[in-house]
């Protein structure tokens, strides 16, 4: 199996972008897909410059519906129109982060281009949903633990009023693959303790590698509170007998947190890395 970030917040390959969003390209036995396309057209770019072929992906998931997973869609139609895009039907909801009080415009618009959803080759779901025997998708209708401080400011606008998000349009991407389980998760807002109870509820075991985004980056300082609460998520994953590649919005305070309790159970992948691991 190849893994390849092709877009994330952070400098990695030379020739390569980086940006604040997310995709990754993946190669398996059976597909060639992306999990997310970033913010803008710049994973396009950045997939030329690795010598991926965009036109031979065969599958794409949205993760959830946030525009720096879902900006470089429209650029990648005009390169391959045939690949369905899996999405679940709530990720087309207004969806807004709280900048706070002080800020210019407090609800800021962070959903996705709503022209994405007319595309012929979307198909949306409600709920689970299984691909074939490679591939699946599952969400969270109930979190097993408290949502992760960071996810609260996440809302989405119904009927005018601004709502806590129930994250209900985020899925996750779960392979398998010469026995071997793979998670890929976009930003695990649900929070990454309640995925991998979800993911041991269904499937009775732990994944051998999660790679994912963990939300838990801020603009501003931390609390004391809030590295305890990332350590303590930290403790908590050492536990599963998983591998763990994180980017993107763990943000680099947090990762060096989480590195700390975690060592090497815990990378980072940068913008137009690969992630080496053996199936």
């Amino acid at each position: 199996m190849r893994i390849v970030n092709l877009i994330e917040n952070t400098p990695g390959r030379n020739g390569c972008a980086f940006a604040h969003g997310l995709s990754f390209y993946v190669e398996t036995a059976w597909h060639r897909l992306l999990l997310d396309l970033g913010p803008s057209g710049e994973t396009i770019s950045n997939a030329e410059a690795l010598g991926i072929d965009l036109s031979a992906v065969d599958t794409v998931v949205l993760s959830h519906g946030h525009y720096d997973h879902s900006g470089g869609i429209l650029p990648f139609v005009q390169v391959n129109d045939r690949a369905p895009i899996y999405m679940q039907a709530s990720a087309a909801d207004d969806h807004y982060a709280d900048d706070g009080e002080n800020a210019s415009v407090r609800y800021r618009y962070i959903g996705i281009d709503k022209r994405i959803t007319a595309l012929p080759q979307v198909r949306l779901l409600d709920g689970d949903f299984r691909i074939d025997d490679e591939l699946e998708l599952f969400t969270i209708a109930e979190r097993s633990r408290t949502l992760p401080f960071t996810n609260r400011r996440i809302l989405v606008r119904r009927g005018g009023d601004y709502l806590q998000d129930d994250f209900r349009h985020e899925q996750y991407l779960v392979i398998r693959q010469g026995g071997k389980t793979v998670l890929l998760s976009g930003c695990a807002h649900n929070g990454i303790l309640s995925i991998l109870d979800a993911f041991r509820t269904r499937y009775g075991a732990a994944p051998d590698l999660v790679v994912s985004g963990f939300h838990l980056m801020k603009k501003n300082e931390y609390t004391s509170d809030e590295l305890d609460e990332i350590r303590q998520i930290a403790r908590e994953l050492t536990a599963f007998p998983t591998r763990f590649v994180t980017c993107h919005c763990t943000g680099e305070t947090a990762f060096s947190a989480m590195h700390s309790v975690m060592g090497d159970q815990l990378t980072y992948v940068h913008s137009g890395e690969e992630i080496l691991w053996e199936t």
